[in-house]
């Protein structure tokens, strides 16, 4: 009796995400120190916001290290499915994560306004980090964001989507450095609390989407559409009159029945049930299939 499923090391994979790891660890705790060592410098509350996320985004990257390390560990006697639900775990510590940093943007943005210590923000250094962070976190998000299409990584997806909003972050900052300085100190708090808006939403969308691949979601109407109109075209299969799905991970299981002549024999329906789950297993989002074969004249 096989106790645990057929696993095929796959080495492109593990190659992609040691580079996502590392463009992610090396460019984050380099613009967390420098933002952080200039936020201080020059009291700007958008900076500091700025700066926040930064450091949040260092506490995610470890997170990435150790739940990737265990999403990739093959399938064993007590996770025979394998172990790719601990992606998502890793996505929700990333949006816990991006949380804080929205919370913390606000409370040091609040916190400037009811001081009373508002003033311009000087335009040198501030504005050539943020400037610089911007262009970092560009070059980031291609680069995490091509990986995540190329491997179908929900966590390096979550990931992509807070490097954008990054760079919308480190642009609010600027504008409200800026207008600290041409229209009125009050620029700088409300650049924060709007830098701390917009990862407080970006927080929920990746939250909603792991927490999706944890609960069970199943394929969006469309995606179970192409499974049906693609298994009905194997040849020997009537039609399909059955189909489950859920996600195992970040990955879909496809449960399926379908219906055959009843006089087959039954190598020629397990043959039949074969191209099934090769065609099924062909779609880049399924995991694994299994078929369940009934006679097409068969009365429950």
């Amino acid at each position: 009796m096989q106790w645990v499923r057929d696993y095929k090391p796959n080495p492109e994979q593990e190659r992609n995400y040691r580079t996502a790891l590392l463009i992610t660890m090396g460019g984050n705790l380099a613009l967390a120190v420098a933002k952080g060592i200039v936020a201080y410098l020059s009291g700007s509350a958008a900076l500091y916001a700025d700066a926040a996320n930064s450091v949040s985004d260092v506490v995610y990257s470890v997170f990435m290290v150790l739940g990737l390390w265990a999403a990739l560990r093959p399938p064993d006697l007590s996770h025979p499915q394998g172990h790719s639900r601990y992606e998502p775990l890793v996505g929700l510590a990333v949006t816990a994560s991006m949380a804080f940093a929205g919370f913390e943007a606000a409370r040091n943005a609040i916190s400037r306004y009811t001081s009373g210590s508002l003033a311009a923000i000087t335009l040198d250094l501030p504005v050539l980090i943020l400037l610089a962070s911007a262009l970092i976190k560009v070059g980031m998000y291609y680069s995490i964001n091509r990986i995540s299409r190329r491997i179908l990584s929900p966590t390096l997806a979550t990931t992509a989507r807070d490097n954008l909003s990054d760079v919308l972050s480190s642009l609010a900052a600027f504008i409200g450095i800026l207008g600290s300085n041409f229209i009125h100190p009050l620029a700088d708090p409300i650049a924060g609390l709007l830098v701390a808006l917009w990862i407080f939403r970006n927080a929920f969308l990746a939250g909603r989407e792991n927490l999706g691949f944890l609960t069970g979601r199943g394929a969006s109407r469309d995606e179970v559409e192409a499974f049906i109109t693609a298994v009905e075209t194997v040849p020997g299969v009537i039609k399909v009159h059955h189909i489950m799905t859920d996600y195992v991970g970040p990955r879909l299981m496809v449960d399926l029945h379908i219906n055959v002549d009843g006089s087959k024999t039954l190598t020629e329906s397990h043959q039949i049930s074969d191209a099934v789950i090769q065609v099924l297993e062909s779609f880049p989002n399924v995991d694994r299939a299994y078929v369940h074969v009934e006679p097409h004249d068969w009365k429950d």
